[in-house]
């Protein structure tokens, strides 16, 4: 009986109510709870704000300014002491035009062709001019022809004056007989005086309208090569089209030389007779001994810069008018000491960190992932890049990249460095 009272016993449900969580419980899992949401969302909003901040950056490339310093014992003769860029440029070339205006009647060459000194080269429609020049030589003739009749009307009334004026002084004929023989042989006279200028006058439309018909003869006016044909037949051609079209340009491949613009800071290094170096751009590889010829006399104010002449020593057919080049200034003497050479001091810098401006420039430096814009004053355009004489010290970091994009303040990102 006990064990069956301990079997129902054990079977009973337990109806006894449960402790319910005191109110201090549910306030810490409810904090505990907003916590973790504020955390989350301050993840979240950070991660945005980062993506966002990332965006707006500019992403640019750096440098790095390395300080540079010129002097000291100087060059060794024949080392490059300053680079500069430039063209070549044919100092004697021309555009071939008509002197009149006319039609092409004949182009007789081509572009690359080369031409001698008074070869011809086009010639026009002569016609009219033909027919004028055959008119004047017509009235040439007809007026030599009145200067013969004048003349031997002249030589007849000249023995009649010569007896009236002798018989008028032996008081033969009256005064007024002898004045008007006289104004007879005169008159003769005068119209010989006429004619010979009616003569010298037409002989002159002569030569003109000779001249007008050699001017249909387009000629080369110096040995050349032909570098644009401008005109074809048909073509009506106008001396007012000299330089913007014409019939020909003939340039003088023996006449090339560079121009280049040297900074006045470094203008003293050059001088007239240097030995320098050309380096085409479309060679790089080759180096052309060149000399200079001449230091313009004069400076460029808005670019602070002077211009040299500089002269090839031998000729090439690879060298050709408006290719890029680069000279290389070359030291002709040795520096003797230190005291010789004036000291220059700044920083260089690639030129493409540099947004030029005559003889100062603007460049960006970048300081915690911003760029603040600096004036600086410029020297030297080198193979190594821009001089810097001030404005920005050694060790700066500078951007490179599109400087329609940075302005004070802005954002960047920087995406490669060079040293």
């Amino acid at each position: 009986m006990d064990s069956k009272s301990s079997l129902l016993e054990q079977l009973r449900i337990d109806r006894t109510p449960q402790t319910q969580p005191s109110a201090s419980s549910k306030g810490v899992r409810v904090a505990l709870l907003a916590a973790s949401a504020v955390i989350v969302l301050g993840g979240v909003a950070a991660l945005l704000m980062w993506e966002t901040s990332r965006a707006d950056e500019i992403p640019v490339q750096a440098a790095v300014a390395q300080a540079i310093s010129s002097g000291g014992a100087g060059a060794p003769v024949g080392a490059s002491i300053l680079d500069a860029s430039g063209y070549v440029v044919a100092m004697r070339q021309a555009t071939v035009s008509a002197m009149m205006i006319d039609k092409v009647e004949q182009v007789l060459v081509q572009e690359g062709e080369r031409v001698k000194e008074g070869q011809v080269i086009a010639r026009l429609d002569d016609t009219n001019y033909h027919a004028a020049l055959e008119q004047s030589v017509a009235q040439a003739g007809q007026a030599r022809a009145s200067l013969a009749a004048a003349r031997i009307a002249a030589a007849d009334a000249k023995p009649t004056y010569l007896r009236d004026q002798k018989q008028l002084a032996e008081g033969l004929i009256s005064p007024d007989a002898f004045d008007a023989d006289k104004a007879s042989y005169d008159q003769a006279q005068a119209a010989v005086a006429v004619a010979e200028e009616n003569l010298d006058a037409a002989e002159a439309a002569v030569v003109v309208n000779q001249r007008y018909e050699d001017d249909t003869i387009i000629r080369a006016p110096f040995d050349g090569v032909v570098t644009a044909k401008n005109a074809q037949p048909g073509q009506i051609v106008s001396p007012q089209f000299i330089g913007g079209g014409g019939i020909a340009n003939i340039v003088d491949m023996g006449s090339l030389e560079v121009d280049v613009d040297v900074s006045e800071n470094y203008i003293s290094r050059v001088h007239a007779d240097q030995p320098a170096s050309v380096t085409l751009d479309a060679y790089p590889d080759w180096h052309i001994p060149a000399h200079v010829i001449a230091i313009i006399p004069t400076a460029d104010r808005s670019k602070a810069t002077v211009q040299v002449r500089v002269g090839f020593k031998s000729r090439d057919p690879r060298i050709l008018p408006e290719m890029g080049a680069r000279v290389s200034f070359l030291a002709d003497t040795p520096v003797a000491s230190a005291s010789s050479a004036p000291v220059r001091s700044g920083v260089i810098v690639p030129t493409s960190a540099v947004a030029t401006n005559g003889n100062t420039g603007t460049v960006y430096v970048i300081e915690n992932g911003a760029v603040e814009s600096r004036t600086v004053r410029l020297g030297a355009s080198t193979a190594d890049g821009q001089e810097i004489l001030s404005g920005l010290k050694p060790g700066a970091t500078v951007a490179i990249g599109d400087f329609t994009k940075l302005h004070n303040g802005a954002r960047v990102r920087v995406t490669q460095s060079t040293l």
